[in-house]
């Protein structure tokens, strides 16, 4: 069984993978496992990712997730997976609003090509 910090480094690379504009920016952003009673907290530091647990007093975003969907999503989730989640409410994103706009843009932009190549 992978450790958390396995986890959430897997999600990370697989997330930078399909939405390559991503690789290279430079974020830090707080991650909220909720699980049973239980809430764990993360500050994931990318490019990288370098994770360690506890608050990111220096977060410019806040992801909060339950945590049976989070181990589902990096289990085998791809980015409309995750897309969807968000739009269903499982995801819950705050912070920096500029950097909202502009992860979505990236994303929304990764999910038109991918589009466009099945198309063809």
């Amino acid at each position: 069984m992978a450790s958390t910090n396995e986890l959430i480094e897997s999600g990370v690379r697989r997330f930078q993978e399909e939405v390559p504009g991503l690789a290279k920016l430079k974020l830090v952003f707080g991650l909220e496992l909720r699980g049973r009673g239980d809430v764990q907290l993360y500050r994931v530091e990318l490019p990288g990712p370098k994770i360690t647990k506890g608050f990111a007093e220096d977060e410019k975003l806040h992801v909060s997730i339950p945590r049976a969907d989070f181990n589902e999503l990096v289990a085998s989730g791809k980015l409309g997976d995750w897309h969807e989640a968000f739009d269903q409410g499982h995801i819950k994103v705050e912070g920096n609003h500029d950097m909202q706009k502009l992860l979505g843009t990236v994303i929304s932009r990764q999910e038109a090509r991918g589009r466009l190549r099945r198309a063809r």
